[in-house]
Formats: C-alpha cells, structure tokens, sequence
C-alpha cells in the first residue's frame, strides 16, 4: 500500500504560516485600510472559512469515513457530495479563509503572501500525497471525482 508521506496535521501548518504572517507584520509597514472594510472582510472570510471546515467534516461524518488527514488510505469511501461537490479540500480552503482573514487583520500585504506559502505546500506535502492515496483506493471512481471537482474551488 502507499506510504504517505506528510507527517504535519494541516492545523499545526496553519498555525505555523499565522505565526510566521505575524513575524512579517511586526518588521513590514502596516496597509492603511478602512476600519469598518477591515472588520467586515475578517468576518465574511472567517464565517467563509467556519463553513468549508464544518461542512466538510460534517460530510465525512454522514458518510462514516476518516477525517484524519494523515491516513487517508484509512478512507472507507470517497465523500463527494455535500460540500465536496463544490471542492476537493473544503477543510484546507477554510483555513486559506482563516488565514485571509488573518492577513487583513494583520493589514500587511507581506503577511498575506504566507497564504501563499501555505497553498503550496499543501498542495505538495498534504494534497498531492492525499491524492495519490485516494486513487489506489478509489481508482477509476477517484478519477471521475477529479475531472468534476476542483482541487480548491
């Protein structure tokens, strides 16, 4: 069976790219921005974020499968419905949203570039393994899924 390779649980890289967001806000300008635009943005991309993270694990849940991203071969069978019919990895797009709205809070566009940092190494350390994964176990069924579904949105 496929030996997956990430050993990080996605909340932790989350927390690692925040913490870092803030080291880069604290030695970077501040972005003047209106504060009502400012607080409106972290609410909307929070409340964005709360969703994609609920309704994904709230489908794994129906369909009584894993939720632990680190053993995805453990999968009983491939969720695509619900929330997965609009992306692939609702729980990782919820915390690109957190991570947004962190950067606005931050209002620096330097801080906002780990957003950046932390979609490419999901894509390469999580969803790239998680895939692969996923098609020993679902082959043809998994490809199909693929060819519907984006990988975020």
């Amino acid at each position: 069976m496929h030996k997956f390779e990430n050993k990080i649980p996605p909340p932790i890289v989350v927390l690692f790219v925040g913490l870092v967001m803030w080291g880069a806000a604290l030695v970077t300008p501040v972005q003047a921005i209106n504060q009502m635009i400012q607080i409106s943005l972290i609410v909307i991309t929070l409340c964005l974020g709360i969703f994609f993270c609920i309704a994904g694990v709230v489908s794994f849940k129906l369909a009584k499968t894993t939720v632990n991203p680190l053993k995805p071969e453990a999968a009983s069978s491939l969720v695509s419905s619900g929330i997965y019919k609009v992306s692939r990895n609702p729980m990782y797009l919820g915390f690109v949203l957190f991570l947004i709205a962190w950067a606005v809070y931050l209002a620096s566009f330097i801080a906002g570039l780990g957003i950046i940092v932390f979609i490419i190494y999901m894509n390469q350390f999580q969803i790239i393994p998680e895939e692969k994964a996923l098609k020993i176990l679902f082959s043809s069924e998994f490809e199909v899924y693929q060819l519907k579904v984006r990988r975020w949105l």
